[in-house]
Parts: structure tokens; sequence; C-alpha cells
């Protein structure tokens, strides 16, 4: 019998595009002989709703410059029939749901608020639980849990939006005062790049600051180096496994939004071309990333490579990663050998063995 799948695309956060071009490979890629898909949409405005036209319902509404250009509605195109949409309530439809998927990346989504619900709900999902999420999600949280677990990170410094208001120049100080410029300023609860940015000097650092603080209470403040971007696929509940490793090569100055997501013009390698060596350090380091946070499911974790002294730095983990086809984490287990939608049935029944 075909099992019923939710899966939960949308949300919230500043990465709602994201997740919509996410949720359609999914769904796209989910074999109709062996599952029965049921496509859950949130609006920016936390309204969940139900219904054939719901995908389109959200791409149009979507902020269109965030979107890939083959994503954007053609002119003419009809648009999405309201009465072919209905207001969706987990908890009701819980009994006829057999699995859920969770598509969703950023805040309100990746970071343990869906996971709590769907705990309460007694739902099987997709991925990590309600305390790794939560702390992969807070880049602060995370960092303490690498840092407990003996795990190699750059220099850092968590900033509070409060007290960048009472006394920023103390702030600047501070910064100035652990780390070499150039650094990265990042919100502690964000991903795919957004609200990211890369100071040289404080005026640079002025304005990225007041950026991250546009998103997050928290910021992360991180040494920049001149290094190699390397990631790898982490898949499995109690005893996990690694894919190849991948590098990224950013078409700019760094892996931004428009890199990932907008320009098509970053180049990506996989396998990475790495001494043996250092591949195997990365598996390690990830298998010993994904356990320290307890994760589940899936993660993708990201390493810089130091071109300089070739010393090797954990970045970060992603509990829920970009999920389309030619996304890093589905490609490096493409290359590991495990086509898109044998991931995807792979990771379902992680989440069924995971659920008792």
């Amino acid at each position: 019998m075909r099992k019923q799948v939710v899966v939960l695309f949308g949300g919230q956060s500043s990465e709602h595009e994201v997740s919509l071009v996410s949720a359609h490979a999914v769904m796209a890629a989910l074999d109709p002989e062996r599952y029965d898909v049921l496509p859950v949409g949130i609006t920016k405005t936390g309204r969940w709703l139900s219904g054939p036209d719901v995908h389109a319902a959200l791409i149009a509404s979507a902020d269109q410059t965030r979107l890939p250009t083959s994503f954007r509605p053609r002119l003419g195109a009809a648009e999405p029939r309201a009465d072919h949409l209905q207001t969706y309530t987990l908890l009701q439809a819980a009994p006829t749901v057999e699995v859920v998927f969770p598509v969703l990346h950023g805040p309100m989504g990746e970071d343990g608020t869906i996971q709590g619900l769907l705990e309460l709900a007694g739902l099987p999902y997709v991925g990590c639980g309600v305390a790794a999420s939560a702390v992969g999600m807070d880049k602060g949280l995370m960092k303490a849990a690498f840092a407990a677990a003996g795990l190699p990170l750059l220099p850092w410094l968590l900033v509070r939006r409060a007290d960048l208001t009472a006394d920023p120049d103390a702030v600047y100080a501070r910064v100035e005062t652990t780390l070499r410029y150039p650094v990265f300023v990042k919100p502690a609860n964000m991903g795919s790049s957004v609200g990211v940015n890369k100071a040289h000097d404080r005026a640079g650092l002025r304005v990225a600051l007041a950026e991250a603080a546009r998103y997050d209470r928290r910021i992360i403040v991180e040494q920049g180096i001149t290094a190699r971007e390397i990631e790898i696929s982490v898949l499995g509940n109690d005893d996990p496994a690694t894919s190849v490793p991948g590098e990224v090569v950013p078409s700019g100055e760094w892996y931004d939004y428009a890199a990932k997501y907008l320009d098509g013009a970053s180049q990506i390698h996989i396998p990475a071309t790495l001494e043996a060596g250092v591949a195997a350090q990365v598996a390690a380091i990830a298998t010993q990333a994904f356990l320290a946070i307890d994760g589940a499911g899936l993660a993708r974790v990201d390493f810089l490579l130091d071109k300089v002294t070739g010393e090797l730095w954990l970045n970060e983990i992603n509990t829920l990663p970009g999920f389309t086809p030619i996304s890093m984490y589905a490609k490096m287990w493409l290359a590991s050998g495990m086509s898109y939608a044998a991931l995807l049935d792979r990771l379902i029944a992680l989440a069924l063995e995971r659920h008792p």
C-alpha cells in the first residue's frame, strides 16, 4: 500500500523561496507507486494551506527576485485557483498521515519548532529532532556543542543585538581585539547566507552588524580566512554514513545568496580534489559533528580548508540543506552511488525507523 506523505514547504522565514524550490523537486521525485503525496504550504503569515494549487499559489505570492528565473510565473499563465486551496490543520489530519517530509529552511521550520509540533502530533518526520534542529540552527549553540566535542573551529564571537544597541563602539572594539579583518558577520539563526556579510574594516563591520541584527537578536562574528569551501553529506540515525566530499567555488568573493541560487555561475566539483587523508578527516569530523548535536536523518556539514596552511576547520552543520536534485546534498550522494529518488526513500525509511 502507498504511504501518505505530507510535504511541508514555504514557511515564515527569509528562506521561504528556497523552500519552494526544494519542495518542488521532492514532490516530483517521490514515486507515485509508493507514496500518496499531500502538499501543504505555509504562507509567510503562518497560514497552513493544502490543495492541488497550493505550491503554485505560494510561488505566485513569493518574492520573485529571490526565485530562480525558471520558477517565476510566466506571463499569461493562469492564476492559481482560490477554490483549490483550503486551510490545513495538522492535528485533525494526523490519523491519516504516515510520515511528514518537512522541506522548510530557516527559523520556524528548521529550528525545532515544526519538529516539536510533529512530536506532539505523534507523527514520524524526516530529519533531525527538536534538540538537534534547534542547536543546528543557532550558530552560537552549534559552535558551543562543537567546541565541547573538541572539533576544530576558527575563532569567533557571539554578539547580542542588545549590546550592539547599548554600546556599538564597545562591540566593534571587542571584535577588533579578538579577531582580525576580514571577518564574516552572520545572524545566529538563519541559513542560505541571508543577512551574511564580509567586513574588511570597521566601516564594513558596522554595516554588517546592522544588517545581521535585522534578522536576529544574536549575531556571530567569525574569523575570515582564504579558504576552499568543502562540504559533505551525512545520512542515517545512530550509525550515520557520509558521501564523497564536494567543493564549491563561488562565483563571487564568497558564497552568498546570489551565488547559491540566482546567478548560476558558481562551480561545483564532486568529488572534491583532496588528498586521501584530508578526505578521511572531513568524513570523520562530519560524523562527529552530526553525533555531537544528536543528528538524525540528514545533514550537510561544511568546512573551510585554509589555502595557506592546509588546516581544516569545521564551519557549520545544516540539518535541512537545500534539497533540489542539483543541491550539494543530493549531488554528493549521487556521486556516491545513490539516486535522488533512492535518497528520498532512505530518508522516509529512517524517519519511520526512528519514530518508535
